[in-house]
């Protein structure tokens, strides 16, 4: 089911709030965020923290990426019901999911529009595009698997069992496997992109990872484990836990960047308001700061000055200098925010 291709131009001046007397920022990026709750995708300049479009999607946008080339930014929707984490399971399955909105929305750049949905499975969540941008490799958390779509064709072409509930996907640098987290079963299955047979599934000594980030080399891999604090640091040669990162008391780590220079990586605390920032030659905690109202989506700018994360209580986005880790504005967005990916501007 295709969504309204709507568009909302911002001809006004910048609708952000200005937190510091720095006002620059990545000039030459486009930064895409998406909304849950009002169905679209809010696009920001880079160069000025102003939104300068809003993109009707489809229900429940949730992750969010931009295709290598920069020409194509790819959304997740779900037909399934929001449910908040406070709702009883029994009070959830009643609410009656819809099937038919469930798919990757196609947004062209350069008209700022979205053009296609494309199948993906049941209530796609997360998911990562491949290095030629040509596959996408999707989690569909009511299904337990990962759907593997061909985006020429448009077609699903086969779904992979990624254990319960999963959640975070992550394509490896060297573009051979896919890393995908399980909430409910705690670990992470590795898969081959090419046969899409699993190679392994890796326990990561904490409870509901969330996401996966790599060091650019390929060397180390990072999963945020929300519910116990913690960062399970892996060994991809090998497929084995070698260490944790326990974060500052109240973290809830959802989103994870490494940088470009393979020097830091940045989590989102969610429900803890902060960013913590890990040294990733010692694996070990720079600093925490306060960013914004459950901070989730979280996106680096190419040249690692500039930080943005999806708050999705606060309807905002927070640009925060990494040098200083300072908050230097507040970029007012739609409903819910959650899930940030940046481009280069056409």
């Amino acid at each position: 089911m295709l969504a309204a291709c709507t568009l909302r131009d911002e001809r006004a001046p910048a609708d952000s709030t200005k937190t510091s007397s720095s006002s620059s920022g990545a000039g030459g990026a486009w930064v895409y965020v998406s909304n849950e709750d009002s169905r679209n995708l809010s696009v920001i300049d880079g160069a000025t923290n102003a939104v300068v479009a809003t993109i009707d999607v489809g229900t429940r946008p949730r992750g969010v990426k931009v295709s290598p080339d920069g020409r194509t930014v790819y959304v997740a929707l779900s037909g399934s019901p929001k449910c908040p984490p406070t709702m009883p399971d029994a009070e959830c399955a009643k609410k009656i999911a819809d099937r038919d909105l469930d798919g990757i929305a196609v947004v062209d750049v350069a008209s700022r529009r979205t053009v296609k949905v494309l199948p993906a499975g049941l209530d796609p969540e997360a998911f990562d595009v491949s290095a030629d941008g040509r596959t996408l490799f999707v989690s569909n958390e009511d299904a337990d698997s990962l759907t593997i779509v061909d985006i020429a064709s448009g077609r699903p072409k086969s779904n992979v069992p990624a254990g319960r509930e999963p959640e975070g996907v992550t394509v490896a640098p060297d573009g051979k496997t896919v890393w995908v987290t399980s909430e409910a079963d705690h670990d992470v299955t590795v898969v081959d992109v090419v046969t899409g047979k699993v190679l392994a599934q890796v326990a990561t000594g904490g409870k509901r990872p969330r996401a996966v980030g790599f060091v650019p080399d390929g060397s180390k891999a990072y999963v945020t484990n929300e519910t116990t604090g913690t960062i399970a640091v892996i060994d991809p040669a090998t497929h084995t836990l070698r260490g944790t990162i326990v974060l500052p008391p109240g973290s809830r780590p959802m989103g994870i960047v490494v940088s470009r220079d393979g020097n830091r990586a940045y989590v989102s605390n969610g429900r803890g308001g902060t960013v913590s920032v890990i040294d990733v030659a010692r694996d070990s905690v720079l600093s925490t700061t306060n960013v914004g109202v459950r901070p989730w989506g979280i996106a680096l700018s190419p040249d690692g000055g500039w930080l943005y994360t999806a708050n999705g209580s606060g309807n905002d986005v927070s640009v925060v200098k990494t040098s200083t880790m300072e908050v230097v504005h507040r970029v007012p967005v739609g409903k819910s925010p959650w899930g940030a990916a940046i481009g280069t501007k056409p």
